[in-house]
């Protein structure tokens, strides 16, 4: 019989609802094909806490994200050190102002470094401390610009440094900020002082340096450009792996651990909303309660763990061979409650009484030889008016009067 579990092998391989909660899986009735199952879970331990004080682990994640950006920083101003030095060497400057300006912007770095250490960025809403950071080395470059004017030039490069970097983390109120800061600092160099900035080009090692200062700008700027791409891509897996962690919860919400269908809850929501929805459009619905015959004779002679694999088995085969749209879920304990949309009394009989006859003839002798599971049902079709409480009620006496009568049978209320 098609979709039916049939042999030892395949119920070996059945899979721990545990782990990977099921939605519905394949199977037919009716030549109507079934639903999937639901996609995995990815484990949401690895996101920032939304809603919530950040994890350990996002801390840390943090905190080393701000190492890579302040060794970064550290880098770029050993290099227009180096730079500098080069002028220094052509007799442009002396050799304390490329000191000096080295010893300022790794002590600038040495002090944001700290703070992260320490958690002082944390407690912070921008914990990357972004406008801090950029103000204080545009201030450093534009301080060197009014000191040294004949190299500044490079130190007007590296203006568009420290927007690269701050673009990085930067929110929009942010970036007019920086913006604001420097064009202030600009217009006080440019017009409130006579201070000849430029590029030094009168000797080959000036024009070398001047060229060296272009290249290495804008080698940085594309740098940063790359590792702003993928600081992006990582922001964009971050998110689908949040979003598979909010369906993941949506599922845990709705879906019984231990078999993979739905809890009692939300099966009773979706059977009012049947009950809600027959009654709009006049179409029949039925119900049937579902009753494990002895199953707690099951559980004391071969054991809980083996109890709850029956349960598991028996779910999976009424998944594999129930319509797209019936509802199944697990009503408590061995009971299940099933959803019959479209069904009268008598089509309804007919299929539960399909389905006792593919659990009855399941090979169930993988779990124990002499292990035999059989099913009872009660069903009841809603009357006009009717409430989920009597229709429900209806169903299991229906239930009970088929457990009276010897069970592994289908009792119609």
């Amino acid at each position: 019989m098609a979709g039916v579990l049939t042999d030892q092998n395949r119920f070996q391989k059945i899979p721990n609802l545990k782990a990977f909660p099921l939605r519905f899986f394949a199977g037919s009735t009716n030549g109507e094909t079934m639903g999937t199952a639901a996609s995995s879970f990815v484990n949401p331990a690895e996101l920032d806490g939304v809603g919530s004080k950040p994890t350990a682990q996002a801390l840390a994640r943090r905190t080393r994200q701000r190492r890579q950006i302040l060794a970064m920083i550290s880098a770029s101003c050993v290099i227009d050190a180096g730079v500098l030095l080069l002028y220094a060497q052509a007799g442009t400057i002396p050799v304390t102002i490329a000191l000096a300006y080295a010893a300022c912007g790794l002590a600038m770095s040495a002090i944001f470094l700290l703070l992260s250490e320490l958690g002082f960025n944390d407690r912070f809403k921008d914990h990357y401390l972004v406008a801090p950071q950029s103000t204080a080395f545009m201030l450093i470059a534009v301080t060197f610009i009014y000191v040294a004017p004949q190299v500044g030039g490079l130190f007007l490069c590296t203006l568009f440094i420290v927007f690269s970097f701050s673009s990085l983390r930067s929110t929009p109120r942010q970036t007019i900020q920086i913006w604001t800061a420097m064009t202030i600092g600009l217009a006080f160099l440019f017009l409130l002082t006579d201070k000849p900035i430029s590029f030094p080009h009168d000797s080959y090692l000036e024009r070398f340096a001047s060229m060296l200062a272009l290249v290495l700008a804008i080698g940085r700027c594309m740098f940063l450009g790359i590792f702003s791409s993928s600081l992006k891509q990582s922001l964009y897996q971050s998110g689908l792996k949040l979003k598979e962690a909010y369906k993941r919860i949506e599922e845990l919400a709705e879906l019984d651990e231990l078999t993979g269908s739905y809890n009692r809850r939300c099966i009773m929501r979706m059977l009012d909303e049947e009950i809600a929805r027959a009654g709009r459009n006049g179409s029949p619905c039925s119900i049937a309660l579902i009753d494990l015959d002895w199953f707690k004779r099951i559980n004391d002679a071969f054991g809980h763990p083996t109890g709850d694999e029956v349960l598991r088995t028996f779910a999976i085969t009424m998944f594999a061979n129930i319509r797209g749209s019936d509802r199944f879920g697990r009503y408590g304990g061995e009971e299940f409650l099933l959803v019959l949309p479209d069904m009268d009394t008598s089509s309804a009989v007919q299929a539960l009484d399909r389905l006792r006859a593919i659990i009855s003839d399941l090979d169930w002798s993988a779990f124990s030889p002499s292990m035999k599971v059989t099913i009872s049902a009660g069903v009841a079709t809603l009357k006009q008016n009717e409430t989920a409480d009597t229709f429900l009620a209806r169903a299991d006496s229906a239930l009970y009067a088929a457990k009276a009568r010897g069970r592994n049978r289908i009792t119609r209320a």
